[in-house]
């Protein structure tokens, strides 16, 4: 599939030391299949041409409409959602895709995931001690005669009792559950955790928990997040920096403090304004989009979001932007901030 799809504009980056995580136009198309012969007619572009740095040590938010892509790159980055279409991501100056079986299987103790819904992704026939512990066993990562005491030091730290290494994911409540994900995931010393929207399924308290712990166990154990979620009060709270994605696109980046101040791109703005705000009294200047988002298996030509876009032009619906720093850090894919 990858050979069928021509990517003139990719160039190549060189690792810089301070990025654990370096994507560079990363995308992932899903052959759309028809007939007899099952012959591919066109693609799914689920992930068209993300870029972006991710600092040791910090958390990059990712937010966007369902469907735009977030989880998808998340899988992509990691390797578990086949091979590539095109672009580049660097694991520790290592492209993750040209990796041998060995080496793709050492990287796996150091990039981990925490899925969406707990309950869905750990076994119903295996105790949580043997959930937590059965990666650090195939991994080899801790002496036998230790492996009790590693797994009840993990479950200590992700706020779980010795005592519940006995019994199954039903037993819990969610919270609990999702406590386990991160055990799992902790257990095997990862240094990059992908966290798919890990608090959505939970209820406004049990989201506090999570959200303290994730940010607890990063300065214990210096661990870099890429945090996929829709709320977007939860990305400014426990986020260093934000990517906004719309249909496939990252259509801006920045800090944290730069995108919720000054967000620039009309996507951005728009999102946004959706926040809600706990003052009875302030007057919410809401931006309804228009219309509904397109899809990603044939996506508008130009910019793919000026069918929705009330500064459109005729520029827009020809010539796709591409990515332009208009502040020290802060980029975005977008023909208004054309120099």
């Amino acid at each position: 599939m990858s050979k069928k799809v021509k990517d003139k504009d990719f160039t190549p980056v060189e690792y810089d030391p301070q990025y654990i995580l370096m994507v560079n136009n990363l995308k992932k198309y899903f052959p759309i299949k028809d007939g007899i012969i099952a012959r591919t007619v066109g693609y799914v572009k689920a992930v068209d041409g993300v870029t972006f740095n991710l600092k040791r040590g910090t958390t990059m938010g990712l937010v966007g409409e369902s469907g735009c892509g977030k989880t998808t790159a998340g899988r992509t980055i990691l390797r578990l959602s086949g091979d590539k279409t095109a672009g580049q991501v660097l694991f520790n100056g290592r492209e993750v895709y040209d990796m041998n079986p060995s080496e793709l299987r050492a990287a796996r103790t150091k990039m981990q995931i925490i899925f969406q819904d707990p309950f869905s992704s750990l076994s119903p026939r295996l105790p949580v001690g043997e959930i937590i512990g059965e990666a650090v066993r195939q991994h080899k990562l801790v002496k036998k005669e230790e492996f009790d005491d590693y797994i009840d030091k993990i479950m200590d730290n992700c706020g779980l009792q010795p005592f519940h290494k006995d019994r199954y994911p039903h037993e819990f409540s969610g919270g609990q559950r999702q406590r386990i994900c991160i055990a799992r995931a902790l257990a095997l010393n990862p240094e990059f955790i992908v966290c798919d929207e890990p608090v959505s399924a939970l209820d406004v308290s049990i989201q506090a928990q999570i959200i303290n712990l994730l940010k607890d166990l990063q300065e214990k154990f210096n661990l870099t997040y890429l945090f996929i979620s829709h709320d977007l009060s939860v990305v400014e709270h426990i986020s260093d920096t934000v990517g906004v994605m719309y249909l496939g696109n990252l259509v801006e980046y920045g800090s944290t403090e730069d995108i919720f101040k000054n967000p620039l791109h009309p996507y951005t703005k728009a999102l946004f304004s959706a926040i809600p705000i706990p003052d009875p009294t302030v007057k919410m200047n809401r931006i309804v989009l228009e219309g509904s988002i397109p899809s990603p298996a044939n996506p508008p030509s130009g910019c793919k979001f000026h069918t929705r876009c009330a500064y459109c032009t005729e520029r827009c619906k020809k010539e796709a932007p591409v990515q332009r720093e208009v502040e020290p850090g802060h980029f975005v894919v977008c023909h208004l901030f054309d120099k």
